[in-house]
């Protein structure tokens, strides 16, 4: 029988283990989140991304919502969540969250054998809560800054922590070294399609926030560091306001 785990476990947390001790070594300090300041050294090469992904948002993507059942749509968002989970718990666990941990751990579980494979989210029924987190929050309870602002192509706004999250955030998700393929692939295509439908469903909005600004590049990083600091204030004392003008 072919074994699951292969040397790949140690690779990938080398690389993890390597970004981490890196940008911890090298980043920006933190830019204090009350104060709306904006490091945006890199803004003429963004500006032109932005528009690159304008273009992109407008070729056809929007309204892909509406052409898939909701109830498809709720599904793949159930399956997107809850093979997430595990990463989800190891991150909680490296920002030293074990409340966190365990709950992504028991949501998991509990989805994975009662919800059919996470097609039904048995654990909300029951009042779980769900754990949202990323290994950019990790990077941040470690006290690494923010660093630049960035807009990256495709993915949209960021900043060089956040960006360096999402790398190693390929490998944070214990099931990428346990499950063969195509299996490992079920969870992040799930997500991309779970992401595509969310976008797409408040397109309009995002429309009328963006394309009727004065300076869209300007409001959409406005918008993304607000709301990026607001949601890492969770793990400080105190939280920040933030009313998002997405949200439907």
């Amino acid at each position: 029988m072919k074994h699951l785990i292969s040397s790949r476990p140690r690779t990938g947390f080398s690389i993890l283990l390597m970004a981490g001790l890196t940008l911890a070594g090298c980043a920006a300090p933190t830019i204090p989140a009350g104060d709306g300041a904006i490091n945006d050294p890199y803004e003429a090469r963004n500006r032109q991304v932005h528009d690159f992904n304008k273009r992109l948002a407008g070729s056809g993507t929007g309204g892909v919502a509406s052409r898939v059942p909701p109830e498809v749509q709720h599904l793949v968002h159930n399956v997107a969540d809850n093979l997430a989970m595990p990463q989800m718990a190891v991150n909680s666990l490296l920002q030293g969250d074990l409340a966190d941990t365990g709950i992504a751990v028991s949501r998991f579980a509990v989805n994975s054998v009662v919800g059919i494979g996470g097609l039904i989210d048995v654990a909300g029924e029951f009042g779980v809560r769900d754990v949202e987190t990323d290994f950019g929050e990790t990077l941040h309870v470690w006290g690494v800054g923010e660093g630049a602002y960035l807009e990256l192509p495709v993915i949209g706004p960021s900043t060089q922590r956040d960006a360096a999250g999402r790398v190693v955030d390929l490998f944070t998700n214990p099931l990428t070294y346990v499950l063969d393929s195509p299996e490992r692939y079920v969870g992040p295509l799930a997500s991309i399609a779970d992401r595509v439908f969310k976008t797409s469903r408040r397109g309009d909005v995002i429309d009328d926030v963006l394309n009727n600004s004065a300076d869209s590049y300007a409001q959409a990083r406005l918008i993304y560091l607000q709301k990026r600091r607001y949601e890492l204030s969770r793990a400080t004392a105190t939280e920040l306001e933030y009313d998002d003008p997405y949200a439907n």
